[in-house]
């Protein structure tokens, strides 16, 4: 075992405060990681102030991770010490069902072990994540970083980046489609760049007038404001896809109008039930189709790190230490981030955890 160092959430009401436990030593076909940086996620506020009812504590957030190779198991064959790799959200799953043989391992139908939050499938222990030095994953789910990538925006790629891609991949976004894109946060930034460089026609929806400047700079071709009705009636019967990346409850019913006959509204941010409900009229009388979608396996998450090096596509990204993360929790609350926070995991060893 091997000490590690960390920071994690005690309780629901209690801020994250250094901790200090126990990494396995590598199985066979484990690899240690020595942890550089590890993106910020909204679902690790969640899990920190157990907002969805299944946190156990401690709890060691963090599931973006940029890091540096600094050991193998005796089995490992795609990596060795020094390669710099990337750790997503997941860290195993079965291997075995038929999701897992077709390399989309997020569909587990035995589900898959969470980087922080689960019980590991040999042990028994609670997996910690990213926002700690270091950490040991099985080879199966450590990413590659390609040569020239930006490390530090890359790490939220691995949850940001891969939520949005995954689905405009399987639905077949292409040059000639027509995307919306719902939000302009950490998500829907994300969506724009990767729509765009899947060749397709972009227009961010935004409640927000302050917004529509900021999403043209970051590549979208059309903007509407959504609370405009003038706005939206104009852009009725419009749409092939619409990418949803807002994470609360929003009617759904005015986007769907924006559809083309066989278009499809994809949710990648919205967990809770639906509010107001969805006329069936808006599905039924136009074929159109209301989907979900969630991260991306192991080769499709390399194959997106690959685009985003080849097409110099970055996260945009706020740079922080380790002893500003409940700042960061607040502020991400506030919806005060552009647009998503990295944490600089040295500053663990420069004190900063003390």
């Amino acid at each position: 075992m091997s000490q590690t160092r960390a920071y994690a959430a005690f309780a629901e009401d209690k801020p994250l405060a250094p901790f200090s436990f126990e990494r396995r030593q590598p199985r066979p076909d484990d690899v240690s990681i020595e942890i550089l940086y590890c993106g910020v996620c909204h679902s690790d506020l969640h899990f920190a102030y157990n907002d969805w009812g299944m946190t156990r504590y401690p709890i060691v957030p963090g599931h973006e991770i940029v890091g540096r190779v600094t050991a193998v198991g005796d089995a490992v064959s795609h990596f060795k010490e020094g390669d710099l790799v990337g750790v997503g959200c997941m860290v195993d799953s079965c291997r075995d069902c038929q999701p897992c043989r077709e390399g989309v391992e997020q569909y587990c139908e035995n589900g898959f072990t969470m980087t922080y939050g689960s019980d590991d499938r040999q042990d028994g222990s609670l997996t910690q994540g990213g926002y700690s030095d270091r950490i040991v994953v099985s080879e199966h789910f450590v990413l590659r970083m390609p040569e020239g990538i930006d490390l530090p925006s890359a790490a939220p790629i691995l949850c940001a980046g891969i939520t949005t891609y995954s689905p405009l991949k399987h639905y077949g976004v292409k040059a000639g489609h027509k995307v919306g894109v719902i939000g302009m946060g950490g998500l829907g930034h994300m969506g724009v760049k990767l729509a765009k460089a899947l060749g397709a026609e972009v227009t961010v929806f935004t409640r927000s007038e302050a917004k529509v400047e900021e999403a043209k700079r970051h590549g979208a071709d059309h903007v509407v404001v959504s609370s405009d009705e003038a706005q939206m009636a104009a852009v009725a019967e419009t749409f092939d896809f619409m990418l949803d990346t807002v994470p609360v409850q929003h009617d759904l019913n005015p986007y769907l109008a924006t559809l083309r006959y066989d278009g499809t509204h994809i949710l990648v941010g919205l967990m809770d039930p639906i509010e107001p409900p969805v006329a069936g009229f808006n599905l039924i009388f136009k074929r159109r189709v209301l989907a979900g979608s969630l991260i991306g396996g192991i080769p499709e998450t390399q194959e997106l790190l690959d685009l985003c090096a080849e097409q110099g596509i970055t996260c945009d990204v706020e740079m922080i230490n380790i002893d500003e993360i409940n700042t960061a929790f607040t502020r991400m609350q506030k919806g005060d981030v552009r647009y998503r926070f990295v944490i600089d995991m040295q500053s663990l060893k420069r004190g900063d955890a003390a």
